[in-house]
């Protein structure tokens, strides 16, 4: 039965690995940041180039996810 199910217990796993790194790259940005003393016009446009990144893979995992249940490849 486990492995009717191995390319979605794949999935997921890849799924909660890119969003734990991407928690810990803001973590690690979030500290540079402080300890640099950074001005917050310069915060924002790192956050907003973080945020970027993150929303293209959540673009590319929904673009994905319909593309395979319509039956597109």
């Amino acid at each position: 039965m486990l492995m009717q199910y191995m390319e979605q217990i794949e999935a997921l796993g890849l799924n909660i690995f890119f969003a734990s790194i991407f928690f810990f790259i803001g973590m690690a940005i979030h500290d540079v940041l402080k300890q640099g003393k950074v001005p917050k016009f310069g915060r924002y446009i790192v956050w907003l180039v973080l945020f970027l990144g993150c929303s293209g893979f959540i673009a590319k995992g929904i673009i994905q996810m319909t593309w395979e249940t319509t039956g597109i490849s």
